[in-house]
């Protein structure tokens, strides 16, 4: 038996179709512990999901079972995967919902979902998250192999967002999310940047290039002034002390940055 199954999704929480999904994995396993990550990523926001996942999927057991739907090609040829990492089991489209997270705990397999026997017996081609998805979480919860789902997939789609360029010094990434302060939370993670407190960075955006310190927390610099730092979630942030980053550098998510150790 499993510790845990999370939820991500755009659903929100107007319409009934988390409860569904809920419903579905307590019928099959009514033992399973149920998390929810959210429902309120904006309307089929892949990128804005799967950074919400990357980033609370780190701090849940070993074992966890973390479903992440937010899947504007429902329905379609696109695949319905569930991705073993070193760390837990992720289930959701091959959309590159799951990737984010699922590399940063070492991918090792992923499969399609493809066996009936664990889906429902109907399965609507609207709703893949109560039909195939959530089947597949609560009986991986209960210990069935992710082999048994069905064929290995060798090659999970991994977006854009996933990348983090690297040439002659120079990190070319995106931007993941805007926090509600208005930091600017980039894809580049800490593991991509060998430096120490101190440092400058080169920072070219579309609107300008700076010459940015890196320090450890954002009161380091003097209110209003740029600062990078690693953030809570381990990916490098642009913000202003007590101000909006985003606003003042006019970055919005899936905007390019390229950051360099001056």
């Amino acid at each position: 038996m499993r510790i845990t199954i999370t939820l991500t999704s755009d659903f929100g929480l107007k319409d009934p179709y988390v409860a569904e999904m809920k419903g579905v994995i307590l019928r099959i396993n009514p033992n399973a512990t149920i998390v929810d990550i959210t429902h309120q990523i904006g309307k089929f926001d892949v990128r804005a999901a799967a950074f919400a996942l990357a980033s609370a999927a780190p701090y849940f057991p070993d074992g966890t079972v973390h479903l992440a739907v937010a899947d504007p090609r429902v329905g379609t040829e696109r695949r319905a995967i569930v991705v073993q990492t070193k760390r837990g089991f992720f289930v959701g489209p091959d959309n590159g919902i799951l990737v984010l997270a699922a590399q940063s705990q070492g991918i090792e397999h992923a499969y399609l979902l493809a066996n009936p026997k664990f889906m429902m017996p109907r399965v609507s081609g609207t709703f893949h998250g109560r039909d195939i998805f959530a089947p597949a979480a609560a009986f991986l919860d209960k210990g069935i192999q992710p082999a048994e789902f069905g064929s290995e997939v060798k090659e999970p789609i991994a977006p854009e967002f996933a990348k983090v360029k690297f040439s002659s010094g120079l990190l070319t990434g995106e931007v993941l999310d805007v926090d509600g302060f208005g930091n600017v939370i980039t894809n580049i993670n800490e593991k991509d940047l060998f430096f120490g407190e101190g440092k400058e960075f080169d920072v070219e955006l579309a609107i300008a290039k700076l010459k940015i310190p890196f320090r450890k927390t954002y009161a380091q610099v003097k209110p209003k002034e740029p600062i990078i730092l690693i953030g809570s979630h381990g990916f490098l942030e642009i913000a202003l002390n007590q101000d909006s980053a985003a606003e003042k550098f006019n970055l919005k998510a899936g905007d390019k940055i390229k950051v360099k150790v001056a």
